[in-house]
Formats: structure tokens, sequence, C-alpha cells
């Protein structure tokens, strides 16, 4: 199945479902609750598949626009300086703390 048939396939799925949800709400179907039921969760676990095929395809380009680009944009830059610059206040801090501590254990 190329890719053309499998988005024609999606865009029906969803159509279904909507037609279904619709027809539903507005009374044209009428189901008895436990089949109701079962609609709610068939249509909740579609959308769940759908929601994780979309968090790996985001993840996936995510990923690869990280990868492709072998240098940093300048506001990874800055992050990565301004972490270096917390890292070197933290352990000047920690430096006077020591400090500290020895002269109370002095007095």
């Amino acid at each position: 199945m190329n890719s053309r048939n499998r988005y024609w396939v999606w865009f029906a799925l969803a159509i279904f479902l909507a037609a279904l949800a619709i027809g539903i709400m507005t009374g044209v179907f009428r189901i008895d609750p436990m089949a109701q039921f079962l609609v709610f969760v068939f249509v909740l676990v579609i959308i769940a598949l759908l929601a994780v095929v979309g968090a790996v395809f985001l993840g996936i380009v995510i990923t690869h626009r990280a990868l492709a680009s072998e240098t940093f944009t300048p506001f990874e830059e800055g992050t990565m300086e301004g972490i270096s610059e917390i890292k070197k206040e933290l352990k000047e801090i920690r430096k006077e703390l020591e400090g500290l501590k020895e002269e109370m254990k002095r007095d």
C-alpha cells in the first residue's frame, strides 16, 4: 500500500468516526449503553494510537533536525554559556560555604 492510499484510509477512518460521533450525539444512531461504551473505548484507542504515532513522528523530526546540523544555534550556545556560568557560581558558593563551616568549627 503506497503512502497516498494510506492517507485516504486514515482520512476515511477519521470521517467515519466523526460522523458516528455526531450521529450518536444527535440521536440519528440509537445504540444501547453497552455498545455506546464499546464505541467510546474504540474511539479512545484510535485517538491514543494516533497520539503515539504523532509523538514518535515529532520525536524523529526533532532528533533529525538536532543531529543534522553539526553546529549549535545562537540560542543553544547562549543556554550552554548560561549553564556554565551557573556551575561556576555554584562552585564559588560551595567554596565559601566550606570556608564558613571551617570558621564556625574554630569558634
